[in-house]
């Protein structure tokens, strides 16, 4: 295999662009299709293919926010009307958002967490292949991957979780660099 410049140069430079710098235009059905397809093409021990996709969009992201501002306040009557709002912007203001459910379940031969991680691999080939096609995605879990009713609402089904919402759309910003690990700090060498 040849080095492919392009590819390493954008590894190198990869950069998430949070959900609030986010906007339309988003991505059509053709390229949503396009992104599912690449985001599923990653390391699946038994071809499993251990994951769903769940797609908020239109409509749909201001009935999620109501929704999710309900399930806040029974979990905690004395929340402030700023948070309720906050609540109801959550798949907002990226024009689209992919949940990412984890369908791992026990087999004979794949850990349910080789599973899981193939779901996780999906939702980074997904902030992959939005990137490809010119659009920025911001990959983030919030409370509401970790609370059964909320995931339900949301779509997992009995025995999956969310391993992640990708908020998908045009970047209005470009972020600055970030400090990034050092990677001899986090390496090291097995000598028996």
């Amino acid at each position: 295999m040849s080095v492919n410049a392009a590819l390493r140069e954008y590894l190198l430079s990869r950069r998430t662009v949070t959900a609030p710098f986010l906007a339309e235009p988003g991505p059509n059905a053709d390229e949503l299709t396009e992104m599912l397809t690449i985001a599923s093409r990653i390391p699946d021990h038994g071809k499993l293919a251990p994951w769903r996709f769940i797609v908020f969009e239109g409509e749909a992201r201001r009935k999620v926010g109501e929704k999710l501002a309900q399930i806040a306040r029974k979990n905690n009557p004395e929340i402030s009307e700023g948070q309720l709002e906050l609540e109801r912007g959550q798949f907002l203001p990226a024009p689209l958002t992919v949940g990412v459910v984890s369908t791992a379940a026990p087999h004979v031969k794949i850990p349910q967490f080789e599973q899981l991680l193939a779901a996780g691999n999906a939702c980074f080939n997904l902030c992959h292949a939005a990137n490809a096609l010119g659009f920025g995605a911001h990959w983030v879990t919030r409370w509401f991957a970790y609370d059964a009713e909320a995931s339900a609402m949301l779509g997992a089904r009995e025995g999956e979780r969310f391993v992640g919402f990708v908020h998908i759309g045009t970047p209005q910003a470009r972020l600055e660099e970030r400090d990034r690990p050092d990677v001899a700090a986090i390496t090291s060498i097995w000598e028996g």
